[in-house]
Formats: structure tokens, C-alpha cells, sequence
């Protein structure tokens, strides 16, 4: 068995791993538009807004990437009694991996940060918060929970963004009360003193977070090992997992080992969130099983996977299981993948700029009729995704004769296609449910129809998208090729 193949099997078990989730949760927020315009009150660019949306940041960041990853996680965090506190708390609730802990305080804002984006860059970063600290009450809650709570998981992970949540009290409390239960507690850590850490496993600083606490610039490998060293020894740190951007990672142990993985990223769109993919995945692996060195070497694995996405994404096992075992093809290109995986593929395209595009049929026996269609699709959009009939929903709708071909098969086929971006199976008669939740910018069917007899139509006019008719062409049905290759043999 391969060392890649090793850790395949290692990606498999994070179902198996619980942990604790310690730290600041915040709002990320995004706004989407377009800028064709400078301001005449100032030289700045107008943004016309199209769309907003919203997800977790910060430590519900790293929550909702350990859930990603199969990974249980009980969640101990603090909110403002506001609007954004409790659609943090709706958020959280809305993902079953999740065990919330979430702590509220008056007269205290729940942090929120907002982008503004066109054409795929980021424009403008606005952020609410305070800094200010929590009240003495709510810090003695946070530390009593983190207590209780430490030892009921298999690893507990600190999420430091210097709002207030691990107040040195909390974070005393969680690492003691893991150390007194074997636990391990991993910290991505926040400021320049690392000391409020002492007793942690291992701390998951950045280039520029290790040469704050350090002293030390980090420009080569030597220079990584010593700034290391200095947190383990000064700062009573078992180890250092220092993340280098384009030049990997480095692990250091308090016995002096050094590993130096190189960096994973194959094309590089955005940074942010990375940090927190890397402490939930290298959690989750030790949580699960695995040794610090293979925890560490998924985790590159994944920070290589997710500074590919836009945005604070998230990283699936099926896409590390496929970068360890395929290590020399792009990551995440499967085409065939369900549809909560497809929704995520398809927002990420959006905040790249693309348009996506969506048709959908049974597709047996691929002719140049489809052909035609797909390619008429394509030039419609940035990004196709076609909606494919599962093989029950075909025999409803086409006989007990049909399929020719299985699903599996004639996804295969329509994956092969350039044109097409991704493929979705959906066991209804209508692909309404994949429309209501991919939300295409383009739904394209034959000209047989009329837009108002287009499945989904008033659902994607109705936020601004646009529905396009196909021209046909004649003379190609699968059902009339059927019914030749049948001819005489009755």
C-alpha cells in the first residue's frame, strides 16, 4: 500500500472523530454585483448589488469544516442578543453535525464581516465588531463548559480571532481539563503570546502570526524550524504545525523533528479560511486516529484543495480522497456529484464571475440532437450543469424498455463532454427541486417548448435569471433509433 493510499484510508475514518469547537463565531457576509461606474462624489467604483448570502466565519467556519470532513462537533461559542447572533444560531442549527453551545450577551454585537465582490475580486471589506471584553459571567460559563465538555470528545480545537471568546480563563479551563483526560487540544492561535497556550498539542500558526510571536522572519526552511522551536520552548507548546503559503508547512515536535510538506495548491483564488480548513481537518484526523505527521499531511492536503475556492469554502472527503489517490490530476474535477455538493460547485463558479447554465433530460443514447443542444447550452453560460434522469424516473416517464443505458453509464458519457461542467442524477418526473436549489443564472430547453411550459421558468425569472430555447435538430430521437435497431428482429 502506497503512503497516499495510507492516508486515503485515514480520510475514510473522520466519520469516527468528535470534537470540541472553542472560539469566535462570526457572520461572513457576501455581497455580489457588478461596477460600470466610478462614483462622481468620489474616485471610487459604484457597485450595483445583484445578490447577497451569508454563512459562518471564524470558528463556525472551522465547525462547519470538521461537519465537512464527517466529523461530529460539539460547538462552544458566544453571540450578541441580536439579528445576526440568532441567524448565526439558525445557521448552526441547520447543520446536523453540529452540537450547539452557544452563549448570548447583551449590549455586545455579534462580529460581522462583509465583502463586497464584482467580477470575481474583491472590492471592499467592511467589518462590525468589538474587541472589548466579555463580562465576567459569561466567562465563567464559557470556562465551566469548555471543562465539562473536554472530555467527552477525542480532541478539542481552539479558534482564536481575538474577539473576546478565549479569554485566558477559557483557555486554561479547556486545556486543563483535556490534559486531564489525554485529550489533545490543537489551537490556530491569535496575537504574539503564545504563553496563554502552555500545555496545547500543537499550534497551527501562519507565516506572518509565527514572525509576530517569533521575532523570527520566516523566508526559507531553517528559518521555519527555528521560529518553531522558539513558541515550543518559550511558550511550553508541545508542537508547531507553521503554515507557509506557496512554500507548504512545516511540522516541528517538541523532540526536535522537523517534516517540510510542500505545498498542494494547484491554482490559488482565495486564502481566506484557509487557516481554518487546516485546524479542522488536522483535528478531525487526530480525533479519528491518525498521527500528528499523517493529521498534518491531510491537512496540507486540504489547504491545497480549498485556497482553489472562493471565499471561506469548505473541504469534502471525496475531493481529498481523490487529490491523495489521483495526486497528479486536478483536484475536485469529477463532473458526477450529488446535489448539496453541486449547489456549493456552483456558487463557488458565481463568485468567480461565471454564469451557470442548466438543462436537463434522460440522455440515453446520446445523438446529435443532444449534441446540438449541449453545445447551444454552453455558448449560453460559463459553466454547464445538466440535471440527468435517474434510471427509475426514465422508465416512468420513457416504458419498462428504457434505459438502454444505466444512469452510471450515460453520466459517464455526458462527463466526457467539455461542454458540460457538472452532472447532477435526480430521481423525480421534473428537476424542479435541482432549479429551486442550484438557482441557474441560464435554464436552456428545446424550442419544443414555450418558456411558459419550461419546468422551473418563473423560478429562475423570478430572481432575474434567464430562460433560452434551444433550436432542434431534426431527424434525431432516441426513440426513433431504438426502433431501427429493432426492425426484423420480430
Amino acid at each position: 500500500m502506497t503512503d497516499l493510499s495510507h492516508l486515503a484510508r485515514q480520510v475514510e475514518q473522520l466519520t469516527n472523530a468528535k470534537v470540541l469547537c472553542i472560539g469566535d463565531v462570526m457572520l461572513d457576509r457576501f455581497v455580489y454585483g457588478s461596477v460600470n461606474r466610478i462614483s462622481p462624489e468620489a474616485p471610487i467604483p459604484v457597485i450595483r448589488v445583484e445578490r447577497e448570502s451569508a454563512m459562518l466565519g471564524g470558528a463556525g467556519n472551522v465547525a462547519r469544516n470538521a461537519t465537512a470532513l464527517g466529523a461530529s462537533v460539539q460547538f462552544l461559542t458566544l453571540v450578541g442578543d441580536d439579528l445576526p447572533g440568532r441567524e448565526v444560531m439558525e445557521y448552526v442549527a441547520n447543520d446536523k453535525g453540529v452540537e450547539p453551545y452557544i452563549q448570548t450577551e447583551r449590549n455586545r454585537p455579534t462580529t460581522i464581516k462583509t465583502r463586497y465582490i464584482a467580477s470575481g475580486q474583491q472590492l471592499l471589506r467592511s467589518d462590525n465588531e468589538t474587541t472589548s471584553d466579555i463580562a465576567p459571567a459569561t466567562i465563567s460559563n464559557l470556562s465551566a463548559l469548555a471543562g465539562q465538555l473536554a472530555p467527552d470528545v477525542e480532541a478539542i480545537i481552539l479558534s482564536d480571532y481575538g474577539k473576546g471568546v478565549l479569554h485566558a480563563d477559557v483557555v486554561a479551563a479547556a486545556i486543563n481539563a483535556a490534559r486531564k483526560a489525554g485529550k489533545p487540544v490543537i489551537v490556530d492561535p491569535k496575537g504574539s503570546d503564545y504563553s496563554i497556550y502552555r500545555g496545547a498539542t500543537v499550534v497551527t500558526p501562519n507565516r506572518a502570526e509565527a514572525q509576530a510571536a517569533t521575532g523570527i522572519t520566516v523566508n526559507s526552511d531553517a528559518d521555519a524550524v527555528a521560529a518553531a522551536t522558539k513558541i515550543i520552548t518559550e511558550c511550553g507548546i508541545d508542537n508547531v504545525l507553521l503554515t507557509r503559503s506557496q512554500d507548504g508547512m512545516t511540522l516541528v515536535t517538541k523532540g526536535g523533528d522537523a517534516i517540510h510538506l510542500p505545498t498542494e495548491a494547484r491554482e490559488v483564488f482565495d486564502v481566506s479560511g484557509a487557516g481554518d480548513t487546516v485546524v479542522a481537518c488536522l483535528a478531525s484526523a487526530v480525533a479519528a486516529g491518525s498521527s500528528l505527521a499523517d493529521a498534518a499531511r491531510i491537512a496540507n492536503v486540504a489547504a491545497g484543495i480549498v485556497v482553489g475556492k472562493i471565499g471561506t469554502a469548505i473541504v469534502y472527503p471525496d475531493e481529498l480522497v481523490s487529490a491523495l489517490h489521483h495526486h497528479d490530476l486536478m483536484i475536485g474535477e469529477a463532473k458526477l456529484m450529488p446535489l448539496d455538493r453541486m449547489v456549493d460547485r456552483a456558487e463557488r463558479w458565481r463568485r468567480k464571475g461565471y454564469k451557470v447554465g442548466f438543462t436537463n433530460g434522460c440522455f440515453d443514447l446520446l445523438h446529435p440532437g443532444h449534441l446540438s443542444l449541449l453545445r447551444q447550452a454552453r455558448a449560453s453560460c460559463d459553466r454547464l450543469i445538466v440535471g440527468l434522469n435517474s434510471d427509475a424516473s426514465v422508465k416512468r416517464l420513457k416504458g419498462e424498455s428504457r434505459p438502454v443505458q444505466s444512469e452510471a453509464a450515460r453520466a459517464a458519457v455526458l462527463g466526457s463532454l467539455e461542454t458540460i461542467s457538472g452532472v447532477v442524477i435526480f430521481g423525480d418526473d421534473t428537476p424542479i427541486k435541482l432549479i429551486e436549489a442550484i438557482k441557474p443564472d441560464i435554464l436552456v430547453k428545446g424550442a419544443d417548448y414555450t418558456i411558459a411550459t419550461v419546468v422551473g421558468a418563473d423560478i429562475v425569472q423570478s430572481y432575474g435569471g434567464k430562460v433560452v430555447l434551444a433550436n432542434l435538430e431534426d431527424g434525431f430521437s432516441t426513440t426513433s433509433t431504438i426502433a431501427r435497431m429493432n426492425e426484423g428482429k420480430n
